[in-house]
C-alpha cells in the first residue's frame, strides 16, 4: 500500500556512478520482437475480454532466459527489453478499445493500414512524451506503489525466473494454444456455456466463456477486481435485463438467451456508459493536484539542468530534454491534423479536433500515469477516460454543426489517439519505476519506449484485419465462429453514434451515473476504514457493460488466485509464532511468480494460436477448413477441460517443493 513507502526513494540496484551497456543491438532487437508478439497477442485478448494484462513480467523472464545465452549481458539490458516489450501490450489496449469502432460504424470496411498505423504510432509516442515531465513527481518523489513496476524490478534483480520461469510460461502457452485449437480450430466444443429461460414474464440468464485466457486474466487482476467486475455484470444481467424483459414481449427458451443479449447490447449496456463517464471524471478530479505538482517538478528539474549543466544530475535521474519533447509533440500533431482533415474535409474542424486531442491526451496521460502507480497497469481505467473523451468530443462536434455522417468517426479518431496516449503513459511509468529500482538511465528507457511503440504499431492493422475476417468483431459475425466481443470498441461506437443521432438513452446513462456515485461513496468509506478490499468504480463499470460470460470467467480466475493465496497463508500459520521462515517465504514468492507466468502463458498461447488460426480462416472467406464436422459443438467437454486448467493453475501457484526454492 502507498502508506508503506517513505518519502526517500530507495537506492538503485546498479549505482548511478556505474555505467553498463543498456541500448544494445541484442536488447533492442529482442525488445522489438517481444513488443510485436505481445502486442498482437493482446489485440486478440482485448477484443475477446475487453481488457489486456501487463506484459512486463513475462517479458523480463523471457529476456533473462534469452540474454543469458550471450557471453555478456546485464540487468540493465534486460530492463531495456521489458521496457520495449511492454509497449506493445499497452499500445494494443489503446488500439482495440477504439479503432475497431470505425469498422463497426461503417466508416471503414476493413482496417486502413496507414491510418491505423498513424493513429497508433503517433498516439503512443505522444503518451511517452507527455509523461516525461511527470517522472520525478510520480516515480521518484512519491509514495505510489507501482505494483507491476516493483514486481518487474524484483524479477530482474533476483536469480530466479530463468529456466524454471520460462518452463512455466511455455507450459501455460502450450495449454492455452491446445485449448484454443480444440475449440476454434477443430470445433470439438463450444466457446461458451450459457442457459436462459423465461421466469414469469421475465428472463433468467447465466453463462460463462470457456476460455483459459479469461481465467488467467482473472487470476492476474486478483479476487478484489474480479469480484467487482462480476458484481457489475450481475447488476446488469440479474437485475436490469430481467426488469426490462418483464416490460417487453420476448420469446421463450432457447431464444431467451438471444433476447437477453439483445437487451444488453441495445439498452442496458448504456448503464455502463454512465458509470464509465462518472468514473473517469472522478479519477481526474482526485488526481488533479498530483498532476499540477508533477508539472511543476518537471519544469524545476529542467531549469536546474540548464543552469548547472548535465553533471548536476546523476545518470539515473536524466530524462529526455524538454525542448526535444516539445518539438516531438509538434511533429506528432501535424500529421494527425491532416488525418483529421481527411476525415472531416474541413480545416477548422480538424484544427479544433487536434487541439481537443492534444489537451485530452496530456490530461489523461497524466491521470493514467498516476492510476498505474496506484492500482497497476492491468487495472488502469483507460477505457473510462476514453469514454469520457469520446462523449465530450461528440457533444463538442455536434455543437459545432458537424454532420452526423462524419461526426461519430471524427470523435472516434480523437478518442483513439487519447486512448493510445493514456495506455502508453501508464505503462511508461511502470517501466520507469522498474528502471529506478534497478538503476537504469531514464532517457534511454524513454527512447526505447518509443521504439517499442513504433514496432508494435506496424502490425496492429494486419492483425485486426485477420481477426475481423476470421472471427468477426462485435456485431460483425462470421458463420461457424464465435465473434470477438470487442466490448469497449462497440460501446465507443454506440456512444458516438447515439450523440449525433440524438437517440442516446440518457435515462439509462443517468442510472449508470447514479450507480457510479454510490460505488464511489462506498469506496471512500472503505478507504477511510483502511480495509484491504476496495471498490474502484471503474471496475464495477467495466462489469456493467461486459457480457456476463466474460465476467464469470474472470471471477473463476480470481477465485483461483484467492485459493492459492489462502494456501500460502495456511502454510505461514504452520510456522512457530506465525513467523515465516526465509525458505518458506522464498517458496511462497516463487509459487506466486510461477502462477503469474503460467497465467501469462495461457493468455499468450491462446491469443497467438487464435491469430494463427485466423490466417487460414480468413483465406477461406470465413470458412474453417480445420473443423472436423458441421455439427453444433458440445458444451460439456469445454467445461471439464476448463476446470482441469483451473486446477493446474492452482497447483503451479501453490507448488513449494524444495526444487522450486533452490531455483
Amino acid at each position: 500500500m502507498a502508506d508503506q513507502h517513505d518519502s526517500t526513494p530507495p537506492g538503485p540496484y546498479i549505482p548511478a556512478t556505474t555505467s553498463l551497456p543498456e541500448i544494445t543491438i541484442k536488447a533492442v532487437g529482442l525488445g522489438i520482437i517481444l513488443s510485436i508478439v505481445l502486442g498482437a497477442a493482446n489485440v486478440y485478448l482485448g477484443l475477446k475480454a475487453g481488457m489486456t494484462v501487463a506484459a512486463s513480467i513475462p517479458a523480463a523472464v523471457v529476456s533473462k532466459g534469452v540474454l543469458r545465452l550471450f557471453k555478456r549481458s546485464n540487468i540493465l539490458e534486460n530492463n531495456i527489453v521489458q521496457t520495449a516489450a511492454s509497449a506493445g501490450e499497452s499500445l494494443a489496449a489503446g488500439v482495440i478499445f477504439t479503432i475497431p469502432a470505425l469498422v463497426l460504424l461503417g466508416e471503414w470496411q476493413a482496417f486502413d493500414y496507414w491510418q491505423t498505423t498513424m493513429l497508433a504510432a503517433l498516439g503512443g509516442v505522444v503518451g511517452v512524451l507527455f509523461t516525461v515531465p511527470l517522472r520525478r513527481a510520480l516515480v521518484v518523489h512519491s509514495d505510489l506503489a507501482f505494483p507491476e513496476g516493483v514486481a518487474t524490478a524484483e524479477v530482474l534483480k533476483v536469480g530466479q525466473g530463468g529456466e524454471a520461469g520460462i518452463s512455466r510460461l511455455l507450459a501455460g502457452g502450450g495449454i492455452g494454444a491446445a485449448f484454443k485449437f480444440g475449440e476454434s480450430g477443430l470445433r470439438l466444443w463450444s466457446g461458451a456455456a450459457e442457459a436462459a429461460t423465461r421466469v414469469g414474464g421475465s428472463i433468467a440468464y447465466i453463462g460463462i466463456d470457456l476460455a483459459p485466457a479469461l481465467v488467467a486474466v482473472g487470476y492476474i487482476v486478483g479476487l478484489n477486481i474480479a469480484v467487482l467486475i462480476f458484481l457489475g455484470g450481475a447488476a446488469n444481467w440479474f437485475v436490469a435485463i430481467p426488469i426490462l424483459a418483464a416490460m417487453q414481449d420476448l420469446p421463450d427458451a432457447p431464444a431467451a438467451a438471444g433476447a437477453a443479449h439483445t437487451l444488453w447490447s441495445t439498452q442496458t449496456r448504456y448503464i455502463g456508459v454512465g458509470a464509465m463517464v462518472v468514473g473517469g471524471l472522478w479519477a481526474l478530479l482526485r488526481l488533479w493536484p498530483h498532476l499540477v505538482v508533477g508539472i511543476r517538478s518537471g519544469l524545476q528539474a529542467y531549469r536546474t539542468l540548464r543552469t548547472n549543466g548535465a553533471d548536476s544530475l546523476a545518470r539515473t535521474d536524466r530524462d529526455a530534454p524538454l525542448p526535444w519533447i516539445g518539438a516531438a509533440v509538434i511533429v506528432c500533431v501535424i500529421p494527425l491534423f491532416f488525418v483529421f482533415e481527411s476525415v472531416t474535409g474541413q480545416v477548422w474542424v480538424a484544427a479544433v479536433m487536434a487541439v481537443v486531442m492534444l489537451a485530452a491526451a496530456f490530461v489523461f496521460s497524466a491521470v493514467a500515469s498516476y492510476m498505474a502507480g496506484l492500482v497497476g497497469s492491468s487495472n488502469n481505467p483507460v477505457s473510462g477516460v476514453t469514454i469520457a473523451t469520446i462523449l465530450m468530443s461528440s457533444l463538442l462536434l455536434l455543437a459545432m454543426g458537424t454532420e452526423s455522417a462524419i461526426g461519430p468517426a471524427a470523435a472516434i479518431f480523437i478518442g483513439a489517439v487519447v486512448c493510445c496516449a493514456a495506455a502508453i503513459g501508464g505503462d511508461n511509468m511502470q517501466d520507469l519505476k522498474a528502471g529506478q529500482l534497478v538503476g537504469a538511465t531514464p532517457w534511454k528507457q524513454q527512447v526505447v519506449q518509443v521504439i517499442g511503440v513504433l514496432a508494435a504499431a506496424l502490425v496492429m492493422a494486419p492483425v485486426l484485419t485477420a481477426l475481423l475476417r476470421a472471427y468477426g468483431i462485435g456485431p460483425i459475425t462470421v458463420e461457424g465462429q464465435q465473434a470477438l466481443a470487442a466490448p469497449q470498441a462497440t460501446l465507443m461506437a454506440s456512444v458516438a453514434q447515439g450523440v449525433f443521432a440524438r437517440d442516446l438513452p440518457w435515462d439509462l446513462v443517468a442510472i449508470g451515473a447514479a450507480a457510479a456515485v454510490v460505488v464511489i461513496v462506498i469506496d471512500l468509506i472503505l478507504e477511510i476504514r483502511g480495509t484491504a478490499f476496495r471498490a474502484p468504480v471503474l471496475a464495477v463499470a467495466v462489469g456493467l457493460y461486459l457480457p456476463l460470460g466474460l465476467a464469470t470467467a474472470l471471477l473463476a480466475g480470481g477465485l483461483v488466485a484467492w485459493a492459492a493465496s489462502r494456501f500460502h497463508i495456511r502454510r505461514m500459520a504452520d510456522e512457530a509464532e506465525g513467523q515465516l521462515s526465509s525458505k518458506r517465504r522464498e517458496a511462497r514468492d516463487m509459487g506466486q511468480r510461477h502462477g503469474l507466468l503460467f497465467a501469462a502463458g495461457l493468455i499468450t498461447g491462446e491469443a497467438l494460436l487464435g491469430i494463427a488460426l485466423a490466417i487460414p480462416i480468413a483465406a477461406m472467406a470465413g470458412h474453417n477448413p480445420l473443423a472436423l464436422a458441421d455439427w453444433r459443438p458440445l458444451t460439456w467437454p469445454g467445461l471439464v477441460l476448463l476446470a482441469v486448467v483451473m486446477v493446474m493453475l492452482y497447483r503451479v501457484a501453490t507448488r513449494t517443493a524444495p526444487s522450486d526454492v533452490s531455483g
